[in-house]
This record gives structure tokens, sequence and C-alpha cells, in this order.
């Protein structure tokens, strides 16, 4: 799902590949990376700081609100270890361990992983005993099929659409309103939900993760508003929410943890504070006095702040990055001049100084420059290939020869929308492509605003800077979502940002899809992945790890390989529950 520029959508890496064909993913993704040739040993795959002792409260800092927390429209990554971990449960989760494991599947709301039948094409799900709302009303199989089925409401744009690409008789409807009803998801009884696919889809239980698959009590949905009060099936429930401000959660007392494998619920409280510039953020964090020795970072490491970080061990001891999945791009607007035009396209691939964009990101101890479209997990070895050879820095003589084969030998003049904490990647783009004769205007928009504005096909300019992440570790998850063009929506577009609608390309999706031999569907995805870099939808820029810092008073801290490497807030807590102040 969508990554927005270090507050993004989940993610899958480092995992094993459970049967799906693809080789052990490890390559390029030790601790601090190797690019350049020049690893920093930060942590990762790691928990740091021991076990946390139940109590306290945990401080998250953040320069951002959420996207989104209604479970139906939630699919930014970071929004999504969020929700799922401490509000609201799903069918299925991952595992809340470091490393490879932390891409296993394992039951949630569900007795197991799910019963397949009609050759994968029927998914049934009988529901644990004892789950309760944080008003002590039951859980039931009702209200999951409720959340899917609103998850297709045109005022709940942005979410998920797992559901609309699967579910048989999906074409055309739109949300529950007026007592409409998805045939295809039926509830036998309150503990049993089985979903009827349109086609065969043997990845089903790893859709189950998303929230789109969480429970929501019709009587508590407030369409639009539920974002702002989500009813709590986890952990913890919201105390209070001040838009732009202020998130207080505290627990679900009705929560019961022998239902529940995965969350910890360490701290007693949890309080994010939003609006916080970046680089205050890691000075506090650098600091770790007071309060915020007992806070975590939303968003990542500013790259300004790395050098203070990584110079000074006892600081590094506290840096996360764990490497992510997530591959970044420029994507431009394929149906609009210029770049309805593939050479001018191509010109932006060639142009691209990935290794300026690398060095604003963080630098090498910090990120990869990406060579292909999907990250290296999903080929085979682990790393990505270089299909158009392009130098790191660019070519600028091929991108200028490429511009006056299209017609444009003097360049052009374009805009770019960026995540505000952005703004230097933004730069890093703007002169690589300006060395061409394109020149680039940068618009800056709030983290919490970016996909709704992209989002916005009609209004939004010419190139943004967003990436990707698997959902899990397939093809299926990447490519589709952002180059399918059957599923560009006007408004709330997600992951298909260049607005790529090529026959050829969809064609061969389909047939890639309907394969039953996972090991050739996985060469045929990697075989489709060089195809379309060579129609150049967007320019790969880098794959990035998460850093995030810690103050000195966090334990049971990890970044979770499902989640990009945010931390996993199911198992997050306090050495001293005593000294955070509450």
């Amino acid at each position: 799902m969508d990554r927005n520029a270090r507050n993004t959508a989940l993610a899958t890496t480092l995992v094993t590949a459970l049967a799906l064909g693809t080789t052990a993913c490890a390559g390029g993704e030790e601790a601090g990376g190797r690019a350049g040739g020049n690893p920093v040993t930060v942590n990762n795959g790691t928990t740091v700081g021991g076990t946390p002792q139940r109590g306290g409260t945990l401080t998250v800092l953040s320069n951002q609100d959420f996207t989104h927390l209604d479970p139906a429209r939630n699919w930014v990554m970071g929004d999504m270890d969020f929700g799922t971990r401490l509000l609201y449960r799903t069918l299925v989760t991952y595992k809340a361990e470091p490393g490879p494991k932390g891409g296993e599947l394992i039951p949630d709301l569900a007795e197991d992983l799910g019963t397949s039948s009609n050759g994968a094409k029927t998914w049934t799900f009988r529901l644990k005993k004892g789950l309760k709302y944080e008003d002590g009303t039951p859980v039931t199989a009702q209200d999951v099929k409720y959340n899917v089925e609103r998850s297709f409401s045109p005022d709940l744009p942005g979410g998920p659409d797992y559901a609309a690409r699967y579910l048989a008789g999906a074409e055309g409807y739109q949300g529950p309103a007026q007592g409409r009803h998805l045939d295809s998801v039926r509830t036998p009884d309150d503990r049993t939900i089985v979903f009827e696919l349109r086609k065969p889809f043997a990845e089903f239980p790893y859709a189950t993760v998303l929230p789109t698959f969480a429970p929501v009590p019709k009587a508590r949905d407030k369409g639009p508003q539920y974002d702002n009060r989500p009813f709590s099936s986890g952990p913890y429930k919201i105390e209070s929410y001040a838009r732009d401000k202020q998130l207080v959660l505290v627990r679900n007392t009705h929560w019961a943890p022998a239902t529940d494998q995965v969350r910890k619920a360490y701290p007693d409280r949890i309080v994010v504070t939003m609006g916080l510039k970046g680089n205050q953020i890691d000075d506090r964090l650098i600091a770790s006095s007071g309060a915020d020795a007992s806070a975590v970072s939303w968003g990542k490491l500013r790259p300004e702040s790395t050098p203070k970080v990584l110079t000074r061990p006892e600081v590094k001891a506290r840096l996360l990055a764990e490497s992510t999945n997530c591959t970044e791009m420029v994507q431009m607007h394929t149906g609009r001049a210029p770049f309805d035009h593939v050479k001018v396209r191509q010109a932006v691939q060639y142009a691209l100084d990935r290794e300026a964009v690398l060095t604003a990101s963080g630098g090498p101890a910090l990120n990869d420059p990406a060579s292909a479209l999907m990250p290296g997990s999903l080929f085979d070895g682990g790393k990505q290939p270089d299909t158009l050879d392009i130098p790191p820095a660019g070519d600028v003589a091929k991108a200028k020869q490429l511009l006056k084969e299209a017609g444009k030998p003097d360049g052009f003049s374009t805009s770019i929308t960026v995540s505000n904490g952005d703004k230097g990647v933004a730069e890093a783009v703007q002169q690589s492509l300006g060395r061409a004769g394109i020149k680039v205007t940068i618009e800056t928009v709030d983290p919490s605003a970016f996909y709704d504005t992209i989002g916005d096909t009609k209004n939004r300019t010419d190139l943004v800077y967003t990436g990707w992440c698997p959902d899990y570790p397939s093809g299926s998850t990447f490519l589709p979502f952002v180059f399918d063009g059957r599923y560009i929506k006007e408004k709330g577009n997600s992951g298909n940002h260049s607005l790529f609608r090529d026959q050829p390309t969809m064609k061969r999706m389909d047939e890639i899809a309907a394969m039953a031999d996972a090991k050739r569907a996985n060469k045929a995805w990697q075989e489709l992945d060089g195809q379309i870099l060579g129609k150049a939808p967007t320019a790969p820029a880098v794959v990035e790890r998460m850093p995030l810092l810690l103050g000195t008073n966090i334990a049971g801290a990890f970044g979770h390989t499902s989640f990009g490497g945010q931390i996993d807030y199911a198992t997050v807590g306090l050495k001293n529950p005593s000294a955070s102040g509450s």
C-alpha cells in the first residue's frame, strides 16, 4: 500500500516465502545497508530495551495527524500499524516479532487462518469466543461483514480495495446504505463469516490482515465522522482526540488477553502529540530528558539529524532502522501532456539523480538506490535487478536526447507534490531534472493531507513523490495496485498515481493472476516489472529504511518488517513506568 514519505502503509519485508515461490529475502537488507559499500550498524531485526514493565504513559511525538483511523479507510503504513495493534483487531494478523518472523500470519479474531474450498474461491473463518468491544458487547461476524461492505461507500474513500477486486458480485456495489448488502459475504451465525470470491485467491488470508477485515458495529457507524472515534475491539480505546493536536488512548477493560496472541498492551496510556517539527522531535529524543525519555518518534529521523545520531554510540543504540520493502519513486501523470509521451517519461528516468535523492533521504546508511519497481524481496536472490542500467547519478545527455526526440528540445515546466517532510528530496529531484531542461516547481503538503491531495486526480500536479509497499510477499500486491488502470478513482485514488492505463500490461496482469503455479507467477511478475519500467510511468528513486529514534526509557521496541519498519505498537512499552510521569 501507499507509502507516504515516511508515513505509509503496510509493507512486508524479509518475510519467508510461505509457498509463494520467492527465495529468501535478505539481499541488501543487512544492518545499515550496503549502499556505497559503507555499512553502518544500526538496530535491525532486534528488540531494543529489553522486556517492558506494565504501566506508565508512552508518548508518541509526531509531525502530523493520522491520515485515517477508520478501518474502512486506513491504508497508510503507520496508521495501519497503530490502528490494528491498538484499537481494532482483524481476522488474521502478523506475529509481533522482529526480523523475518514478523511476516508470518497468526489468527487474530479468527480461530485459525481460514479454510478454503471451491478451489480457493470460498474462504470461511470462525471467530473466537469471548471477543468484546469497549462497552462489553460481543464482536460478531456480522460486524466484520458490515465493515467490509462500508469499505465500498463513496463517502469513505482511500482504503484497501482487496474486497472490490476479489469479492464476487462487487461490481457497482456502493456500500450498505439503504440496506444494500453483498451476497458474497455470508454470516451463517454470529461467529462464522464466509467470503465468495470471483476467482481463486490462495493468498486471501494475507488480505484479511488489512483493516477492512476489522469489525465495526452498525449502531456505532457515523460515516465519515467514524474516523474521529473508531469503536475499540483492541486493547485500547480513545479517551480524547483533538485533530492535528493530540490523541489519548486508555485501556479497554473488556479486551481479553486470553484471546490475543499478539498484543501485550504494556502502557496504561498512550499519548500522541501532533504538529511538532521533525527536527524538534529529533532533538528532544536525542536529549531524552523528562517525559521525552518515555517517548518514541512517529516519523523517520530527519536527514540532517543523522550525523548527530550515528556519531554518538549511546544515541545510535536507540535508533531503529529496520529494512523496509517500499520503493519510492517519482510518479508521472501519464494521461496529461507532456507526460503522455513515453520519451518524456524516459527522459525523467535518465535525468533523475538517485544519489542526490538518497543523500537527501539520510544517506547510504539508511537507503539503497532503487533500480526496479518491486522491492528486492520480490525478486530471485532478494535483490532488485538493474533493468535500465542508468547510472545512479543519472545520464543527462541521454535525457536531453530523449526530450529532443519527443519534440521538447528546450525542455518544459512542471510541478511536483511531496509531503512537507520531503522538501529536501523534492529539491534533489528539482535540481536533477533541471539539468535536462525540465523546470520543476515544488508543492509541499501536510503529511495527513498528502494522500487526499494526490488522490484527487483532476486537480493534482503532474509529478508526485511517493511509493508502494507490498501488502505481503507477492508481486500480486505490488504491480497491479500501482499500474492497473481499471481501479483508478477520481477522488481517493491510491497506488496508481501515474494514472497508467496500458492495455497489454493489464492483460498480462490478468494472465499472471490466473496462474496456479506460484513459482511461474513469481517469475512472470518479475518479467512484467521490467516491461512496465520500460514504458516509464514512474522513475524509481530509493528503497528507504525507516530510521526511528527512541527515548532512553523505551523497551520492547523493534521495527516491524510487515509495517515497513514502523515500531510495532503491539509490544512496545517502558523500562520504568513510574519514570514516565503518569
